[in-house]
């Protein structure tokens, strides 16, 4: 199982010369890629922007979006968007979409909310035929660059809604789960593979997870738990309280939580640091080695 890590551009007031070392240390060390969550109202780093200026500092890590929230932008624009990070970084983008649940989202961007998993559809229909190099419409001719990959970036969703679920057979490559109990986690796996093999596609999904963690002791591990709870707050202070618990915050643990996803079949595991300091890199890679 391949081990990746989240870049912390959640944590207020980090600066852009902290985000870059972050992606140039993880680019020197054993993971397999560096991730950006994507959330407008908060003080959090614009991903696909984000992702350009890393692509300049990196050369190896995969650079990934875990998750972005399609519905909110243009879809054609996007593609574009895509394209270009794609072929600037050497065909090292991923992409992990989700529909988005926060409706305050959703009013900065100045899109609809509640028809926001019909829109997304469409909006990956377009930007596959994009990708494709295909024209837009009989009136739009093709968009441009060509991403480095052939037929696009790949593609992981995530979400819980069976609509959610469908999606992986239907445009994308793989499966990105957010956290929760291994056991859960397995049955979601078991249905995304179950759609993909009637969906007559070829291979497997490949299966993407991450967690939230905060190495170094009580006090690291404090602001950590300040860092999640204040994140999700207000998807309620329960469930905000609940992620904060299940935060990774010891060697132990890190260990453990991964023979726990190896077990169900994870391809790649992705830590999420909920702290700024650089050197949780460091106590990241002696773990995994």
């Amino acid at each position: 199982m391949k081990i990746g890590i989240g870049i912390p551009t959640i944590i207020e007031g980090i600066q852009g010369s902290q985000v870059l070392e972050w992606a140039k240390k993880a680019d020197a060390g054993p993971f397999s890629s560096i991730s950006i969550v994507d959330r407008p109202v908060y003080a959090s780093y614009e991903p696909m922007m984000a992702l350009a200026a890393l692509a300049a500092v990196t050369t190896r890590v995969r650079l990934m979006t875990g998750i972005l929230l399609l519905p909110l932008r243009s879809a054609g624009v996007f593609a574009k968007e895509a394209a270009t990070v794609d072929a600037l970084s050497n065909g090292r983008l991923s992409l992990g979409f989700g529909a988005g649940r926060r409706e305050d989202d959703f009013a900065v961007a100045d899109a609809p909310f509640h028809d926001r998993g019909q829109r997304f559809n469409e909006q990956m229909d377009l930007i596959k035929r994009i990708w494709a190099g295909e024209p837009v419409s009989d009136e739009v001719g093709p968009v441009g660059p060509a991403p480095s990959q052939w037929g696009g970036p790949e593609i992981l969703f995530g979400g819980a809604a069976p609509a959610a679920l469908r999606r992986v057979a239907l445009w994308g490559d793989g499966y990105f789960a957010g956290g929760g109990e291994p056991g859960k986690i397995a049955e979601t796996y078991r249905t995304i593979e179950d759609s993909w093999k009637e969906a007559g596609r070829a291979g497997s999904p490949r299966l993407v997870g991450g967690v939230a963690c905060a190495l170094g002791g009580p006090s690291i591990a404090g602001r950590g738990a300040a860092s999640v709870t204040d994140y999700y707050g207000n998807m309620g202070e329960e469930i905000a309280r609940n992620i904060a618990r299940s935060m990774i915050t010891s060697p132990q643990q890190v260990r453990q939580v991964i023979n726990e996803m190896e077990s169900v079949g994870m391809d790649e595991l992705v830590f999420r640091p909920h702290v700024e300091d650089l050197d949780q890199i460091d106590r990241l890679a002696e773990v995994i080695g």
